[in-house]
């Protein structure tokens, strides 16, 4: 796919807690496609420490009004800097980069997220109720507020969650609620995105029960297009650069 440079226009900056916004951006054209699962290389301004872009998967897009949302969590200067933007702030972004979640060859799917790994599962949710089939989600954190935005998740499908303190949803990490407790589930194609660990578990479960999984790894991308080789990942062929080869990967394909 074309990759673009554009100076976005955030129209909103939503704060959803002490951790997490969601900035909503605007582009003065038509948007160019842009696939679940997709992710961007924004530029940060004025930090003393932010030369390289950071890597933000793309939360959401709506095509009629020419939007993108961006989740962000604020861990470090640049994405602290990301936090503070205001309404008409301009924002440099190189977009869309990697590749994309597949399209389920059945109706029955589970999408599973923890923490920030959440971000891409909301615009595949989207597209997969566009194409009529309702995705089922299981959403993890470690208390109530680290539950991002789940009014909008609840829209697209149905919502399932777990805590680590057991303040909402059933208590533990995701493996622990009953979808991934049974030994007949009723999904056939499990999409995952959050930390690593979280990840190696549901994808160890989905191979247990001949499951198609397919995971976003969260590998550190300085540069988005494959030249600096900081997100390289060991596969069935070899080291992979997630941001170009991924960050979508077939579970089956890592040598996790």
């Amino acid at each position: 796919m074309k990759k673009y440079i554009d100076d976005f226009t955030v129209v909103q900056n939503r704060r959803l807690n002490d951790e997490y916004v969601i900035l909503t951006l605007k582009l003065d054209r038509e948007l160019p496609e842009i696939l679940p699962g997709q992710f961007a290389e924004v530029k940060v301004e004025s930090g003393v420490n932010t030369l390289l872009r950071r890597p933000i998967s793309i939360h959401d897009v709506d095509e009629k009004s020419r939007e993108i949302k961006l989740l962000v969590q604020e861990i470090g200067e640049g994405t602290r800097l990301m936090g503070a933007l205001q309404e008409g702030d301009t924002l440099n972004l190189v977009y869309p980069l990697g590749n994309s979640f597949s399209k389920p060859q059945t109706k029955e799917v589970l999408l599973v997220g923890g923490g920030c790994g959440v971000a891409p599962l909301l615009y595949l949710g989207r597209k997969l109720k566009e194409a009529g089939i309702t995705p089922r989600f299981l959403l993890g954190a470690r208390s109530s507020d680290g539950l991002i935005a789940l009014d909008e998740y609840e829209k697209v499908g149905e919502v399932n969650v777990t805590t680590e303190d057991g303040s909402v949803g059933t208590k533990g990490f995701v493996i622990h609620h009953p979808l991934m407790r049974t030994d007949s589930p009723v999904y056939d194609h499990i999409y995952t995105c959050g930390p690593d660990a979280m990840m190696r578990v549901v994808a160890k479960y989905a191979g247990n029960h001949n499951i198609k999984c397919e995971v976003s790894l969260e590998n550190h991308m300085a540069c988005g297009i494959g030249v600096c080789l900081c997100c390289v990942t060991d596969t069935v062929d070899g080291h992979k650069c997630t941001c170009t080869d991924g960050p979508v990967f077939d579970s089956t394909y890592l040598k996790w």
